[in-house]
């Protein structure tokens, strides 16, 4: 067989490893072969190529030194940066995660951080602050070194992209794309392949969209979001792509401009009609507005097209949980079982609709599987939800013996440092139950629960400024509680009398 057929026929089959060492035994008799070189580039490439739209996250960089701010005060319903919980109480409230955003029915990339609002809040590390780990543009799996030369030398770089003449190579159209991609997802060096975009741009007159979707993925990652826009929609004009509509939706999420990046999904569903990703950027922006039900309409439109998508069923889930509706989150659940899904999460989500169902001969090997599966922050989450479910059996003190065990594995669960406020003021140990408020308060400043907590024994005590704070706190996190309301109402009344 021919060796490079042969070398071909390994990176169809995906063997890209393989097709590789093939490759570099081909170009020690030929160093010059630009077949062979291409070959390399696109198998080297593919071994570690990620879908970057869906790795995006914000860093340090992007949430404290955000120059591109549009308005301090934007209107309600206009930012995702100040969107407030919906007016509810109850269980229909839907609780906040780690980083103070709603909490979801999947974890994404950008939910995984959350918006710091101090540089010293931002450089925390996950032993300091749970789930603050400062994180920049880029993902750090597609770190490499940047390497140099057409000719491969022996243990050594492939490509030494500082000594390529990027014009030259810019002018050809068989070698531009995949050292193009070789430069900016193997070698991590977004400056270089913006000059390599740059130079192939103009060797086709300005004519190909592709390269212009390329320019903006580059400034997108530099920081030039309002470059990168303008090179999309021209890219769009050109040829409608999704992953066009997509990342234009991107820029403006940056922007803090989310009606618009609806509006440019919704243009797109216009040229691509039941794009399942396009109405996925729906429905997660509007979550990340605190317009559930116009996000679940989505998910379920979502559902019509693909019934197999774990995105949407487990949205769809997570809210009819919130609605009071256990039972019917509880089929979405054992679907995703059904499907393969096995891990911590879902067996704690099971265990938790089988509870409130009354299904309570379920409810403890579900816990009992998802301890097994436990690692890391996720087992302080399952201990946690176990307090919970001794509390409403009123079993106090087994409550309280797994708060201590979900703090033991997370010392900075915000929500088991509250409740073990709440019982030990139960107990009538008030100065340790406000030491645990104050605990879960500095931790968490977007829970409601520890201020309002703090504001009520302030104010039994008789420390009525600390209660006026604590409260005015509470009503930051969630202006809408109404026990809040009533008692800055009364402690207002009190200070007019003194």
């Amino acid at each position: 067989m021919d060796p490079f057929y042969e070398a071909l026929s390994l990176f169809q089959r995906q063997k890209y490893e393989e097709c590789s060492e093939k490759c570099t035994e081909l170009l020690e008799k030929n160093s010059r072969d630009q077949a062979i070189w291409t070959l390399k580039m696109r198998a080297m490439t593919s071994q570690i190529m990620v879908d970057d739209i869906e790795a995006e996250e914000e860093g340090i960089a992007e949430t404290l030194l955000d120059m591109d701010t549009i308005a301090q005060a934007p209107r309600p319903g206009t930012s995702l940066k100040t969107s407030v919980n919906p007016h509810s109480s109850g269980q229909g409230f839907r609780p906040r995660g780690d980083t103070g955003r709603p909490v979801s029915g999947v974890v994404r990339p950008s939910t995984q951080c959350g918006r710091a609002s101090s540089l010293e809040a931002a450089l925390r590390t996950p032993r300091t602050a749970r789930s603050a780990r400062p994180s920049t543009s880029q993902s750090a799996r597609t770190v490499r070194l940047g390497t140099a030369s057409m000719v491969s030398q022996p243990d050594g770089p492939f490509i030494q992209v500082a000594r390529l003449h990027l014009p030259k190579y810019a002018a050809d159209d068989k070698l531009a794309k995949p050292l193009f991609q070789y430069i900016f997802y193997h070698e991590n060096d977004v400056r270089n392949a913006l000059d390599l975009a740059v130079e192939a741009t103009k060797a086709v007159q300005f004519k190909d969209w592709w390269w212009k979707l390329q320019l903006a993925k580059c400034y997108f990652l530099l920081g030039l979001i309002r470059d990168a826009e303008q090179q999309l929609r021209s890219a769009l004009k050109q040829h409608p792509t999704v992953e066009g509509f997509l990342r234009i939706a991107r820029v403006y999420i940056r922007l803090d401009q989310p009606l618009s990046a609806v509006e440019i999904c919704r243009s797109g569903l216009q040229v691509f009609p039941h794009e399942v990703t396009l109405m996925t950027e729906i429905a997660r922006v509007l979550e990340g507005l605190n317009s559930i039900p116009a996000s679940v309409k989505y998910y379920k439109e979502i559902l019509q097209k693909d019934a197999t998508n774990i995105e949407g069923i487990a949205c769809i889930a997570v809210n009819h949980f919130y609605n009071d509706q256990p039972e019917v989150a509880l089929r979405f659940y054992r679907r995703l079982l059904q499907m393969g899904l096995y891990n911590t999460e879902l067996f704690n989500n099971l265990g938790l609709c089988c509870f409130y169902s009354q299904q309570y001969d379920m409810t403890i090997s579900c816990f009992e599987r998802a301890l097994g599966l436990a690692v890391d922050e996720a087992a302080a989450d399952v201990w946690y939800n176990i307090a919970n479910v001794a509390i409403a059996l009123g079993d106090l003190k087994l409550a309280s013996q797994c708060l201590r065990l979900a703090l033991s594995v997370d010392s900075n669960h915000a929500p088991a440092y509250n409740n073990l406020g709440v019982l030990e003021h139960r107990r009538g140990n008030v100065t340790q139950a406000r030491s645990y408020f104050q605990a879960a308060g500095a931790l968490a400043p977007y829970l409601y629960e520890p201020f309002y907590n703090s504001a009520v024994i302030d104010n039994a005590i008789g420390d009525l400024q600390s209660s006026y704070v604590a409260v005015q706190k509470a009503l930051q996190a969630y202006p809408a509680h109404k026990s809040s309301n009533e008692l800055l109402k009364d402690l207002k009344k009190l200070f007019n009398n003194i």
